[in-house]
């Protein structure tokens, strides 16, 4: 009797050959999830893509965290989002800072999950592990898993993500230039155009999305685990937007601090979610509404 082909297998390094053989499989949907992302892998996709000829119709969908730092350190080029979004009409860029997994999706046919990022030493350098499957029921899972990071997250644009190049072009010569000086302007100039570039990525995370809808979202994605009390959402949310859960901004009403802003922005969340049905106050936790 013949064996059905296994349809899990250990992931080792190097697992270039395995990334591509993911990639030569998309048809329709390709979803990358990696908070580091260097130009000469996306470029090997971009690659693969148009020697098939089907670069116009898949749909590229990329996960990660573009905080300035990643870009500034080397991690991430953020010429690499540029070039996909350049070559690729159906490619969609999601920002979400406090993205760690590392997970490739082949329509439904093939999923990688590993330790790996999208990088030539987290593909061929590094010593990496994790799994591969072309159980299309375990594909589908871990597919609706990975969407469901997605909605956490906010979308980019091209305009947004050529812009925020430009900004992390002029941050590095700063710092540079902040180095080769023990002078407090330059290191002044340099942390005052960080902040900037911060603030420009959060005014794109609010963009179409409000406040709000981020943490009811996010509410309930934590819901799904089972029951939780507002103290133990707080820290999980804060985990998940570090961006938006500042705790060096106070909610002052009339010259009276009522305690950090971002925690009464849960609490209308998690009112709002009540109002509409979805989630339940019962024994001191507050539960989804299956």
């Amino acid at each position: 009797m013949r064996k059905s082909p296994p349809t899990f297998a250990l992931l080792k390094s190097p697992w270039g050959e395995t990334f591509n053989r993911l990639v030569s499989q998309v048809e329709e949907s390709l979803m990358l999830v990696s908070p580091f992302i260097k130009l000469s892998r996306a470029s090997q996709v971009l690659s693969h893509l148009q020697k098939r000829g089907i670069q116009n119709d898949v749909q590229l969908v990329v996960l990660t965290d573009l905080r300035p730092e990643s870009a500034l350190s080397g991690s991430t080029d953020l010429e690499a989002l540029v070039q996909l979004s350049n070559c690729l009409p159906r490619f969609d860029l999601i920002h979400l800072p406090s993205l760690h997994a590392k997970v490739y999706l082949a329509d439904r046919r093939m999923a990688i999950i590993t330790s790996g990022n999208l990088t030539d030493s987290g593909i061929e350098g590094n010593l990496e592990y994790g799994i591969v499957s072309t159980d299309e029921s375990i594909v589908r899972e871990i597919r609706k898993d990975v969407e469901s990071y997605a909605l956490l997250g906010a979308k980019i644009s091209s305009h947004a993500i050529s812009a925020l190049l430009d900004e992390i072009k002029e941050l590095k010569r700063l710092f540079k230039k902040a180095e080769r000086t023990i002078r407090s302007r330059a290191r002044r100039v340099f942390k005052e155009k960080l902040d900037e570039t911060r603030i420009q990525i959060l005014r794109h995370r609010a963009k179409g999305k409000t406040t709000n809808a981020i943490l009811s979202e996010t509410t309930v994605f934590l819901l799904s685990k089972g029951p939780l009390r507002t103290v133990e959402l707080h820290p999980l949310i804060k985990r998940l937007h570090p961006d938006i859960c500042d705790d060096t901004v106070d909610r002052v009403i009339d010259g009276v601090h009522f305690g950090k802003k971002w925690k009464h922005h849960v609490r209308n969340a998690q009112q709002f979610l009540k109002q509409e049905g979805r989630i339940r106050y019962y024994n001191e936790r507050w539960h989804l509404v299956s």
